[in-house]
């Protein structure tokens, strides 16, 4: 019965999760004891929420970790069996039994006597890693013992062994605090997202309406304090389960990958259009009235049924003003992957939920309230002017997939000082729209914020020259996707090979403005150089619709000691995976991943490349390889921490020249 739960969970997992994954990394190391006896450890470095089994589990439990040592021309002894470290024995819920497991990071050790001098142990682990909801089936995986270099090679090992586990601590803290920062930047932008939404023309005149409604309906003071609460609890449950379902429906993974689909930019690129139009006072966006009717009349059963109707209600009457807002959320969100709508639909229904519970639970605050009037209108065009400003964004990407260079990098920004510099005469009272109120004077809270609208333009200006706007480097196309990639006067940045051989590029070869980093686009043909000029390659797994490959090449390729060792020490082959041109006749194959379907399109061969060579299928994704196309260090994706990614690059070198 356990044998076949394990294969339905395999068989789940296998299906529902389609994304590769290798949450278990393994490290060898040698610890000398005598001159014919040393310890061999097997180091394990676990990814966080997952866990390894134990060598010993019970029967008809999960697929215990072994190891096998080459002994088979009889140079050495095992001495005793592999042992391990303490662990944590837990109930699993999967099997129903209690289990040693390790998490985090875990040493095995086997001691060993030698007969004949031997230079290193071959061996390798078999091993199976689950999480909460899933397992991955068992996974062998090679290991070697060095045991005999000689005194300086070893040193140099140990040193460089080092280095790696430095840079690996490194890398997890680093990708740890990133993922932490990610989450939370979704959620303080849906939260003020959400505090927008409330100021607008559907949403805050609604607040003493609320109010009111408790008041008159609470028999005292606690039961109106309650009733507030489970409102804005409601409130915050119907955001959260519209997150959810998005979530659901799509799936995490499928929904990062929908962030380079062409059809997806251009959609979203005109919905948001659309949103930003009927926010500039054109139309409004409103569901049908008979939802609101039906809502409404459940609202009145009372109790906790007709709290959340009222609830609902809110959600239904404000989605004029909200529904643009939620969609720009989701969107953004979407493209994040895995837990992001949930928590932008927290983050956005919790500004909203707060002002109403608080409001109705002490009435007397209302006072403080500013009165409806035209600042509210006020709020919702700024709205849509960032709607229109995002709108741009997404056209840009399925524009950079497609490569027709329609909306390069100097339009962009030109739209974009275009749009912001219209907004700050809307705040300074230069236009008025259809829904504006007579404008007497103009307020302090306004002037401040046409101050600032009107700095962000004039900021951007220096941009249609050339200007990195790194406050803004995750919008615009990079700066080689532009009409003048060195700005005007073609000046360039930094020295080296690249600037240098500028007039004498080889083959298949171009230069990656502003720094001139000479890059490939070919897996062979930079291979082929990099064998011709003695050079590691470094293959950076790209795409025109990264934010974070843009957000690399633009904040931490610069750093001058990565950039010295891109434009000198390496070969950059960058492949892109959205790259959309067709294949040549010749180059046309059957995917290893999907028999009988062919790969039409270059982003395609890149993607394949990827996915089964290095067993991961997101960007960016950064690999240092030898001339026999071997792994030269541990490759690694987004690390916006400079220090940590020239450390990689130093330890990838250094290991190509030994």
């Amino acid at each position: 019965m356990k044998h076949l739960l394990f294969v339905l969970l395999f068989t789940f997992s296998l299906t529902t999760f389609s994304q590769i994954l290798d949450p278990v990394k393994w490290s060898t190391s040698v610890e000398k004891v005598s001159d014919t006896e040393y310890n061999l450890i097997s180091t394990a470095q676990i990814d966080a929420g997952w866990h390894l089994y134990s060598q010993f589990v019970p029967d008809n439990g999960p697929i215990p970790t072994t190891f096998i040592y080459d002994n088979s021309e009889g140079t050495f002894s095992l001495e005793g069996n592999t042992t391990e470290e303490d662990g944590v024995t837990v109930d699993d819920p999967v099997f129903e039994m209690k289990i040693k497991l390790f998490e985090g990071k875990t040493q095995f050790v086997q001691h060993i006597k030698l007969s004949e001098p031997v230079q290193k142990i071959d061996g390798f682990v078999e091993f199976m890693v689950c999480d909460d909801t899933r397992c991955l089936p068992p996974t062998e995986v090679e290991l070697e013992f060095i045991l005999d270099k000689n005194t300086i090679a070893l040193a140099e090992t140990t040193s460089t062994a080092n280095l790696e586990k430095k840079l690996e601590t490194d890398i997890q803290k680093t990708k740890k605090a990133a993922s932490n920062k990610g989450l939370w930047s979704v959620f303080f932008i849906a939260f003020l997202s959400g505090f927008a939404a409330l100021l607008t023309p559907c949403v805050f005149p609604m607040i003493p309406m609320t109010v009111s409604f408790f008041t008159k309906q609470s028999k005292n003071k606690a039961a109106g304090i309650k009733n507030a609460i489970i409102y804005g609890v409601s409130i915050i449950v119907i955001y959260v389960l519209l997150g959810t379902a998005v979530t659901g429906i799509f799936g995490a993974s499928a929904l990062n990958a929908l962030a380079t689909n062409v059809w997806f930019n251009i959609i979203f690129f005109i919905l948001l259009v659309v949103f930003a139009t009927s926010f500039l006072g054109a139309f409004e966006i409103v569901l049908p009235n008979s939802w609101a009717n039906k809502v409404d009349s459940q609202a009145d059963r009372g109790g906790l049924i007709g709290i959340f109707f009222m609830a609902l209600a809110l959600a239904i009457v404000s989605f004029s003003c909200t529904g643009p807002i939620v969609g720009t959320l989701l969107v953004e969100a979407a493209s994040k992957g895995g837990a992001a709508p949930i928590i932008g639909m927290f983050g956005f229904s919790l500004a909203i939920a707060l002002p109403f519970a608080l409001f109705a639970a002490f009435p007397g605050w209302l006072n403080s309230l500013p009165k409806s009037g035209g600042w509210l209108n006020t709020v919702k065009v700024v709205l849509g002017f960032l709607e229109l400003a995002l709108a741009f964004k997404f056209l840009s990407q399925a524009d950079l997939v497609l490569q027709i260079h329609f909306l390069e990098r100097e339009v962009f920004i030109a739209i974009w000082i275009a749009i912001f510099g219209t907004l700050a005469f809307y705040l300074f009272g230069k236009i008025q729209l259809p829904h504006d109120s007579p404008l007497s004077h103009i307020s302090v809270g306004r002037l401040s914020l046409g101050l600032i609208v009107l700095s962000f333009t004039i900021y951007m200006i220096p941009g249609l020259w050339g200007a990195p706007l790194n406050l803004i480097s995750a919008f615009p196309p990079p700066q080689e996707y532009s009409e003048s990639p060195y700005g005007v006067g073609f000046s360039k940045l930094g020295s080296g090979v690249g600037a240098a051989a500028h007039e004498a590029l080889p083959d298949g070869a171009h230069l990656l403005a502003p720094h001139d980093i000479m890059a490939f686009n070919d897996y062979d043909t930079g291979v082929a150089y990099a064998k011709q000029v003695g050079k590691p390659i470094m293959l950076d797994f790209t795409g025109w619709a990264c934010v974070n490959c843009r957000k690399m090449e633009q904040n931490v390729w610069p750093e001058p000691g990565v950039l010295n060792i891109l434009k000198n020490e390496v070969v950059l082959i960058s492949l892109y995976v959205d790259d959309k041109r067709p294949l040549e006749e010749g180059d046309i194959v059957e995917s290893q991943l999907k028999p009988g379907k062919k790969l039409k399109y270059i982003g395609q061969k890149w993607s394949e490349l990827q996915t089964v060579k290095y067993k991961s299928n997101s960007q960016p994704f950064y690999v240092i390889i030898d001339h026999n196309e071997e792994k030269l260090i541990e490759p690694v994706a987004y690390l916006p921490d400079a220090e940590a990614y020239q450390e990689w690059l130093e330890i990838g070198v250094q290991n190509f020249k030994k």
